[in-house]
């Protein structure tokens, strides 16, 4: 698959595993502050909708959890921080409300390219491929792609 600028390339190269990669036109350090600072994440990780921040304890077994409000409905996400290297990478489980008891793990890398952006790579496991398949099927890639164009908008502000 071929990435646009506000494309994320999703691949499934094992059945329970979905395999994210975004490359973001700043440095590391201001990715990282963009997914470590709830003011920042409320900017884009609501896809443009409001994005309420009702838990951030970004430490390894943190709690976090995110509701957004969008014209269709709202939306909650939680999970818990398995592990945090600042500026490199963080584990977390990853619940979506519409998915219940349905977790999973997400490996988030950060990696600087040789022209000073960021290479975001994201690894979600899942428990079975048919929740694979759930998460495929939700609107992921679509979300995704709105989330990154936010997510580069705020990153260029800066």
């Amino acid at each position: 698959m071929t990435a646009t600028k506000t494309s994320a390339v999703i691949t499934t190269p094992v059945e329970r595993e979905i395999h994210i990669e975004r490359v973001v036109n700043a440095p590391r350090r201001r990715v990282w502050q963009a997914y470590a600072d709830p003011a920042l994440i409320a900017q884009w990780w609501g896809r443009g909708n409001q994005l309420d921040i009702e838990r951030m304890e970004f430490e390894r077994g943190g709690h976090w959890r995110y509701v957004e409000h969008a014209a269709h409905g709202v939306y909650g996400f939680e999970g818990r921080y398995r592990e945090v290297v600042p500026n490199e990478r963080f584990v977390r489980s990853f619940e979506w409300d519409g998915m219940p008891a349905h977790v999973a793990i997400e490996f988030i890398t950060l990696t600087d390219t040789d022209d000073g952006r960021t290479r975001i790579n994201i690894v979600m496991q899942m428990h079975t491929p048919e929740e694979r398949d759930g998460f495929l099927h939700s609107g992921m890639q679509q979300g995704m792609d709105v989330a990154f164009a936010a997510l580069d908008r705020l990153l260029e502000s800066q």
